[in-house]
């Protein structure tokens, strides 16, 4: 057969004509032990179980259990590997991807999963997904001309395409749920999901914990080893240690406990500490400035807060050292994409100082210019501690920052919905490709009121929107790298956020825990080749 290949950011090459074995079979040096519960921490509780209209982290490392994808991606070479789709075919003018579907595959409820699943959960991300908005932009129709072959046609080229299909970012869902809903994120099997996964949702107590049970009429056969996932929920960072030390936990990804702990657990007979499953979507820290604040509208505002700010001190003081500063909206560790030759605003506090004064914003008697809230993203101490810099180095310009807590949904709501707050810290996922995880945060078409980690400064540029829209469609790697590079340098100097640092999150697991990070996107992945050793 001939195979033609393009490359995805020098490393994840994909056929255009693939088959190849399902995931679930590789060798390994003993036979995995059937049976058993693995306990999962999740932090924070997810908003929903489902990734359809979510991007949020907790909920994907949920979501690809339950419902599966049309592909996954290997770990190193991040190659595709067969999901709910055993073969597919990319046209030569990159217009159609044709998808041979696996059958015999059931959904949890009993119905058959069929080719017509698959275009109504193509055209709903586009639809609804922060991401899948403008990942699926270009698509015009999903053809099925038997329940066991899709077809995606496109008006433009998506080279990005075969590369964003695994679980946790496009979730095939059953039609025959959602059909005739008129409020996708909010259908209930986004709290009850019915998915063609390795493993049923039976019970989520909220503030406590979801079930998954083994589904034992799973496709691969022999598939999954584990009888039973418990994804636990705590809050308390000290109460997440003691689980994973005591072993109530078993593994807990994104780094779970704070960072000041990882060099002695590292020492811990039990417990391992790695990083692998993460390069697919390195994570950006960032503040994201809603553009109508009165303040923050300023250019002048914004640039006096860049001078402000130190990348090495977060980096060394909320990270503990474990992050690289990170002055574009790509993350260095994208290595492709990246454009080490942005603006860099240098830390100049009294630089800052002028540049306030020049906005028209003089310290009053009490030293203090204007006072702002800052909402810090709920997703642990890390950005708790982000915000402690951020209050302490502003107050020294004579920007008072009261720091406000609050639960996810409400975070969520305040920000994408509600649009009442100045500035925010949060942490986005680059994906392995800007077209997916970097355009959804400055495209002014993906300023959408309601839809989560999308555009929330507002950020509207015509010419950055034209970049985006180019490199999306061009099958040139060295143009694309380009449009990005030029991208990069138009938001570094308007500003409408601050990329901070970025950094690669950490598993802490049990050492009895087995072939848990077998996939590209690690524990957002299946978990169907888990195992648990025997009396480790």
């Amino acid at each position: 057969m001939n195979i033609r290949r393009r490359q995805f950011n020098q490393v994840l090459a994909f056929a255009t004509i693939g088959t190849v074995a399902p995931l679930g079979r590789f060798a390994r040096a003993a036979e995995p032990a059937a049976g058993g519960t693995l306990t999962l921490l999740v932090q924070p509780e997810p908003p929903t179980l489902v990734t359809l209209a979510h991007t949020a982290g907790p909920t994907t490392r949920v979501s690809g259990k339950v419902t599966e994808g049309l592909l996954a991606y290997g770990l190193e070479d991040f190659k595709p590997i067969p999901q709910l789709a055993t073969e597919w075919q990319v046209s030569d003018d990159g217009l159609q991807y044709t998808f041979k579907l696996r059958q015999g595959v059931k959904w949890h409820d009993g119905k058959d999963f069929t080719s017509a699943d698959v275009a109504f959960s193509i055209l709903a991300l586009k639809e609804v997904h922060p991401r899948g908005r403008a990942t699926f932009s270009s698509v015009t129709e999903v053809a099925t001309p038997d329940d066991h072959t899709a077809i995606i046609k496109l008006s433009k080229p998506a080279p990005y395409l075969l590369g964003a299909l695994q679980a946790s970012e496009s979730p095939i869902v059953p039609k025959h749920v959602y059909e005739g809903s008129t409020d996708l994120p909010g259908n209930a099997n986004g709290r009850a999901p019915v998915g063609t996964g390795p493993f049923i949702f039976r019970e989520w107590v909220v503030g406590s914990h979801v079930i998954l049970d083994r589904n034992p009429d799973y496709w691969d056969k022999g598939l999954p080893y584990l009888d039973r996932i418990v994804i636990k929920f705590i809050p308390d960072a000290s109460a997440r240690l003691a689980a994973l030390e005591t072993g109530e936990v078993d593994i807990a990804p994104d780094t779970p406990v704070s960072l000041s702990e990882i060099d002695r657990i590292k020492t811990l007979p039990t417990l391992s500490v790695e990083d692998r499953g993460n390069d697919y979507s390195p994570t950006v820290y960032r503040i994201e400035f809603n553009l109508a604040n009165k303040y923050f509208q300023h250019d002048k505002v914004r640039q006096a807060i860049a001078h402000a700010i130190d990348r090495q001190k977060i980096a060394d003081i909320a990270f503990y050292g474990y992050a690289i500063p990170a002055p574009s909206p790509i993350s260095p560790y994208l290595k492709t994409f990246y454009n080490p030759d942005v603006p860099i605003y240098a830390f100049d506090q009294a630089k800052a100082e002028t540049l306030l004064d020049e906005a028209g914003f003089p310290r009053g008697a009490d030293g203090i210019r204007f006072e702002v809230p800052h909402d810090v993203m709920p997703y642990g101490d890390t950005y708790s501690r982000i915000g402690d810099y951020l209050r302490d180095t502003l107050s020294k310009i004579g920007i008072k920052v009261d720091l406000r807590g609050q639960d996810v949904p409400t975070w969520l709501k305040r920000v994408y919905t509600d649009r009442d707050f100045a500035f925010v810290t949060g942490g986005m996922g680059n994906t392995f490709d800007p077209t997916i995880g970097v355009q959804r945060l400055y495209w002014s078409k993906n300023f959408k009121k309601g839809v989560p980690f999308s555009n929330g400064s507002g950020y509207n540029n015509p010419e950055i929107d034209s970049i985006f829209e180019q490199a999306a469609v061009e099958n040139d790697h060295a143009k694309r790298v380009e449009l990005f590079n030029r991208m990069q340098v138009i938001i570094a100097t308007d500003l409408p956020d601050i990329t901070l640092v970025s950094f690669r999150q950490l598993t802490i697991l049990n050492k009895k825990v087995q072939d848990h990070t077998v996939v590209a996107d690690g524990l957002s992945g299946s978990l169907s080749n888990a195992y648990l050793l025997k009396n480790a």
